[in-house]
Order: C-alpha cells, then sequence, then structure tokens
C-alpha cells in the first residue's frame, strides 16, 4: 500500500471528502445568513452562483468570530483576576463578567485586527 498522500487512491480519498463536506453544506443553515454573506462577498468584488460556497463563507467566519470572542473571554477573565480582592468580592456575587472594548480589542489585536474608537486604538 502506497503511503505518499500525492497518489491516486489518497487523492480520491481527498476528493471524497472534499465532495462530502461541500455536499453537507448544502443542509447546514449557518449562524450568519446568506444573504448577509452573499452581501459582504459582491461588496468586495466577488460573486458565485454556488451556495455551498457562501456557507462555507460562513462558516469560515462564524469560526473566527467564535474564536476572537473567546479569546477575548479569556482577556477579560485575566481583567477580572487582577481587580483587588475587596473589590472582586463584592463583583463575584453578581458572577456575571462584563466584556469590555479593551477586552475585545486585546483579542483582536491577537489576529492582527485593530479597532479605531475614541479613545481606543
Amino acid at each position: 500500500m502506497n503511503q505518499n498522500p500525492q497518489s491516486s487512491d489518497g487523492r480520491n480519498d481527498d476528493d471524497s471528502a472534499l465532495s462530502d463536506f461541500l455536499a453537507s453544506l448544502m443542509d447546514y443553515t449557518p449562524t450568519i445568513p446568506d444573504e448577509l454573506v452573499e452581501h459582504y462577498l459582491a461588496k468586495s468584488g466577488f460573486q458565485c452562483p454556488d451556495v455551498r460556497l457562501t456557507r462555507l463563507v460562513a462558516v469560515a467566519t462564524q469560526k473566527f468570530v467564535a474564536e476572537v470572542a473567546g479569546d477575548a473571554l479569556q482577556h477579560c477573565k485575566a481583567r477580572q483576576a487582577t481587580i483587588p480582592k475587596d473589590k472582586r468580592d463584592k463583583q463575584q456575587k453578581d458572577k456575571r463578567l462584563v466584556l469590555t472594548m479593551e477586552d475585545l480589542s486585546k483579542a483582536l489585536r491577537e489576529v492582527r485586527i485593530v479597532l479605531y474608537f475614541k479613545g481606543i486604538a
């Protein structure tokens, strides 16, 4: 058995897996609506009639947003841990975390996206 990933057998397996994945996108309803993705793709000059590609972009965008939100949550938790103990005890009764623009900005900087708002750079 040939272990070379460039072999025709391996390529057929890859093609089959890709075809299966693309077919599964037809039955998947992403969090980000197709119309919104199509709008921004068209705005950037890209048009494709294949809904599977639109959904693939939606899934990739959803994954990116989830990762940034998770990173922002970690920054929020780290910030909460640096609050003096007496103030933290009062806040822990509420048990809610407050995500700030600073947390989000730090998470986005990690992926080289910078937010420009008043006072934030």
